[in-house]
């Protein structure tokens, strides 16, 4: 954590400049389902050291990759391509959700999603759900506002005016955040925001929560950093199985081995 201190002092001296308030902080929250369709980044939970960093490259609805830094492969994604009769034979309600960018939310004047439609919502996972959580942070803002004569119903309390700050060269929204009564995390274990405050980024072009760092509980408390290098790159099905499949290059001479008819 004194190495994200340290990040923080550099990035923007510690001054604490509002640009933002606390009802667009919360729509940014809301709109990583809108904002992009594929991502490759690098992702490692802190304090450092903690776990090694992984490169991760992610195609929504379900595709996802990780190496490590050296090209090991942990994680790849399979079945992609399989039929889905099954989910649909059920006849649950939830299998005929559509996925959130065919849907239209409710936006705000600046285009940031204001009250989020039923959607099949969820992303790709690894190891525990903060991965998941962080790259759509719905759980800091809940689906639409609530009422303003109900104080401290938010999902969590800012604590601070929202700043403008760089994160890895990328632009981004910062502020420190602690829960409310009705914070829901998707991880109840590893929650993007922990019991006490917690200093939140927010990248400003895809909605990715790419920074979470608990201030108050000692170093045991989980937090996440993540590096994106790529938003909305064509990414083929070959990159999320085990073993691409080769197709046969037809330019090339295929020998076909006759032999003598038996009969």
């Amino acid at each position: 954590m004194g190495t994200w201190d340290a990040k923080h002092r550099q990035e923007h001296g510690g001054a604490s400049t509002p640009s933002d308030s606390a009802a667009s902080f919360r729509n940014l929250c809301r709109s990583s389902p809108w904002k992009w369709q594929s991502l490759r980044f690098e992702y490692r939970e802190t304090p450092e050291g903690r776990t090694a960093p992984v490169r991760a490259w992610l195609r929504r609805p379900g595709a996802l990759r990780l190496e490590t830094t050296d090209g090991t492969l942990v994680h790849s994604t399979t079945g992609i391509n399989d039929s889905r009769d099954g989910l649909y034979i059920s006849a649950t309600r939830q299998s005929w959700l559509l996925p959130a960018h065919l849907v239209t939310p409710v936006y705000d004047d600046g285009g940031l999603v204001r009250r989020r439609p039923e959607a099949a919502y969820g992303e790709p996972s690894f190891g525990n759900s903060r991965f998941a959580a962080a790259l759509d942070p719905v759980e800091l803002a809940g689906n639409a506002p609530v009422p303003l004569e109900f104080p401290r119903a938010n999902a969590v309390e800012l604590l601070e005016p929202v700043r403008d700050v760089d994160h890895e060269g990328r632009p981004a929204r910062e502020t420190v955040v602690t829960p409310n009564l009705s914070y829901r995390p998707l991880d109840p274990e590893n929650p993007l925001c922990g019991p006490g405050r917690t200093r939140i980024r927010i990248d400003a072009a895809t909605g990715v929560c790419v920074a979470a760092e608990p201030l108050d509980g000692g170093p045991q408390l989980p937090g996440h950093w993540i590096r994106i290098l790529a938003v909305d790159e064509y990414m083929l099905d070959d990159l999320f199985v085990a073993e691409p499949v080769n197709l046969t290059d037809v330019r090339e001479h295929i020998k076909w081995p006759l032999r003598p008819n038996p009969a």
